[in-house]
């Protein structure tokens, strides 16, 4: 079994061999890497693209709108997802971000996971009846089991979720009530202690 690191490094130097820069070849090395983490197919999935990059032609966008539906070749989903990260900040103002035609949407999926993680919110991922809930760069959860990805994603959506509790308040009163059994009832040794140092001082 290969080793996250050599999924790494191997990601990265093909990358720079196909053209892309060795600051967009080490992005996508840590997204494929990221992408086999979680259980995703990252080395097939650039490999295919990569492949098809050979004989077909793919759109770069580097400054991301709100909506971005733009006629021709299917998105390049790396160019995409560096740009997304490097314009992250920007981003999220936006609440919601939609695109056409993003090819091979698995490789820009790690992008928005680490996205996740930078401005600390949650990522909903949509994209032609398909759901990716992104926590933080900590897990990713799906309703795509079992299926071979696809290459195309038509309809896409990148919601930004505003933080919020899981649990109301009166969840959290209730089992705060119960911690407080574990307080230590202040006396008055335990305040002589937190005093300061006592009659000694080692400084």
């Amino acid at each position: 079994m290969k080793s996250f690191s050599e999924i790494e490094t191997t990601s990265k130097r093909a990358s720079r061999a196909l053209g892309f820069s060795w600051g967009e070849s080490e992005e996508i090395g840590k997204c494929v890497r990221l992408l086999e983490l979680f259980g995703f197919p990252g080395i097939k999935s650039l490999n295919q693209y990569y492949q098809s990059r050979k004989k077909e032609k793919f759109k770069d966008l580097k400054l991301i709108e709100q909506n971005n539906n733009l006629d021709g070749e299917p998105l390049c989903p790396i160019t995409l997802g560096v740009s997304f990260l490097d314009q992250i900040k920007k981003l999220e103002t936006f609440k919601n971000i939609k695109f056409q035609n993003i090819a091979y949407p698995i490789l820009f999926l790690a992008f928005l996971s680490r996205s996740s993680e930078i401005i600390g919110k949650k990522i909903l991922f949509k994209f032609d009846n398909n759901e990716f809930f992104l926590n933080f760069n900590i897990n990713i959860l799906s309703n795509f089991f079992n299926k071979e990805f696809p290459l195309l994603g038509s309809n896409i959506e990148v919601i930004f979720l505003e933080n919020a509790d899981s649990f109301t308040n009166s969840d959290w009163k209730n089992l705060y009530k119960l911690s407080e059994d574990t307080f230590v009832e202040e006396s008055d040794s335990l305040k002589q202690a937190a005093a300061g140092a006592g009659l000694t001082d080692n400084d």
